[in-house]
């Protein structure tokens, strides 16, 4: 038994871990708080038995091993689980995921997030649900902007209220996630709302897609022309589809119309509004933002690799036109004579360089790594590092990724040091990124640190940037 700031809640304990699940952070995002910023929960009597984990958020479910979402299962989505060694302790790092899936898919509640491993290495992990797609970042009149990283914000803050009440420091907060949530992650570290709420950030595959309130009010546009009416008189089921719809025969491939985003049909990304998200984190970090934060940001080798084996395909040519700067077809073609030039692009415009990018703008103190362990023939694929970072190799996910692979083990197991280091720390065990000699940490069988892998692409994309688009 626990008590928190709301009420008293009772977990279980597997694995000389306990689990406190579903734990609700905030009231139901629907009904009259819909599209409204997160309502902190209110407080209930007796017992909440934290023993299942919540309602997943509103979406489509587009692969499998991803969250299967129904209406019928509720929409009191804003909950969290807890993970902890010690519950009766204090002082624990504590480390607080943001799932990713491109802004549109995800919850905490899948077993490739399960904290257990990652608790029994000496921490407090937390994971927790935050809307999506259209609930979380669409354009809505009257409404806040960035209302998933706003969510995020409020499980924040319910971390530094209760988090002492399952063994944790609430001042050695690290905040980590993987694709759209490293892009949530980056977000924070630039968001005046967050600031304090976290001493670490680990970033993982950062996406470099943002969006101007001119462009994120197009697209929004575009879907309700598909919905019909007022986003609040439509259902969740109603919007989900007619989003989907929107970004596959509307967005996608009309890089005339939409530019750059239709190049891979992302409907939804940050906004840079001004408000919850000033600039884009490149701009406020290059400012000083976060300067006090210590960031671990980087990605895999192979990114693009998966979403090309999931039937992703283009014209390389109108790829390089619409996403790179000057002079990269050259730059390209030059450093990586035997690349696949489409998948390289790819992997750089979407979250290699972004990474890359971050880590260079960042004033405070960082360290840089990627992913070079290629078990399978979609090599270091984006979302590899997902498993290993949590030990969780049994799942659908995993064996998707790793094949089964006997190496995994091994190199799970530095993810999880080097991680649960950091969080303890801030020191991950390899030397500080300069943006001189951009020291990065490969991940493999056998690691080594090496002096600026990717230089000729990392030069040519920190001077043209990752502005958000309009």
């Amino acid at each position: 038994m626990t008590t928190i700031t709301t009420g008293k809640i009772s977990g279980q304990t597997s694995d000389d871990v306990t689990s406190f699940l579903g734990i609700p952070y905030a009231e139901p995002p629907f009904g009259p708080n819909r599209f409204a910023a997160p309502v902190p929960k209110a407080p209930w009597e007796g017992t909440f038995e934290a023993v299942r984990f919540g309602p997943a958020p509103p979406q489509v479910a587009m692969m499998a091993g991803l969250a299967r979402w129904s209406s019928a299962d509720g929409l009191d989505c804003l909950s969290v689980n807890v993970w902890t060694p010690d519950p009766g302790g204090s002082g624990l790092p504590v480390m607080v995921w943001i799932y990713g899936g491109g802004y549109v898919i995800g919850a905490a509640g899948l077993p490739d997030y399960d904290g257990t491993r990652l608790a029994r290495e000496g921490v407090v992990v937390v994971t927790f649900n935050h809307r999506i797609g259209m609930e979380g970042y669409g354009f809505v009149e009257g409404a806040p902007a960035n209302r998933a990283l706003l969510d995020q914000v409020q499980a924040l803050r319910w971390v530094r209220e209760n988090i002492a009440a399952f063994g944790g420091d609430p001042g050695n907060v690290t905040v980590f996630g993987q694709s759209a949530g490293a892009g949530a992650a980056a977000c924070l570290m630039a968001m005046p709302s967050a600031a304090g709420l976290f001493r670490r950030v680990i970033a993982q595959s950062v996406p470099g897609t943002f969006f101007t309130p001119g462009l994120a009010a197009r697209i929004s546009a575009g879907i309700m022309a598909r919905a019909g009416g007022s986003p609040y008189e439509r259902s969740p089921e109603e919007l989900l589809t007619a989003a989907h719809d929107f970004a596959q025969l509307d967005l996608r491939g009309n890089t005339a119309r939409w530019g750059a985003v239709a190049v891979v049909g992302m409907a939804f990304s940050p906004v840079v509004d001004g408000e919850v998200l000033p600039q884009t984190p490149w701009e406020a970090l290059t400012d000083g933002a976060a300067c006090d934060v210590d960031l671990l940001v980087g990605f895999t080798r192979d990114e693009y690799a998966l979403f090309q084996a999931m039937g992703e395909s283009g014209d390389t040519g109108t790829a390089m036109k619409t996403l790179a700067p000057p002079q990269a077809d050259v730059v390209y073609r030059t450093a990586y004579p035997e690349a696949e030039l489409r998948l390289r692009l790819m992997s750089d415009w979407l979250f290699r360089m972004p990474s890359a990018v971050l880590a260079g703008a960042h004033t405070g103190p960082t360290h840089a790594y990627e992913l070079t362990w290629a078990p399978t023939p979609l090599g270091a694929c984006h979302g590899l590092d997902v498993p290993l970072t949590f030990g969780t190799l049994g799942t659908e996910l995993a064996g998707l990724l790793i094949g089964g692979s006997p190496e995994a083990e091994g190199v799970s197991a530095q993810f999880r040091s080097a991680w649960t280091r950091f969080a303890a720390t801030g020191e991950p065990g390899w030397p500080e990124y300069e943006p001189v000699n951009a020291v990065t940490h490969l991940f493999d069988v056998t690691p080594s640190d090496v002096g600026d892998p990717e230089s000729a692409t990392r030069a040519l994309w920190t001077e043209a940037g990752f502005p958000a688009m309009s």
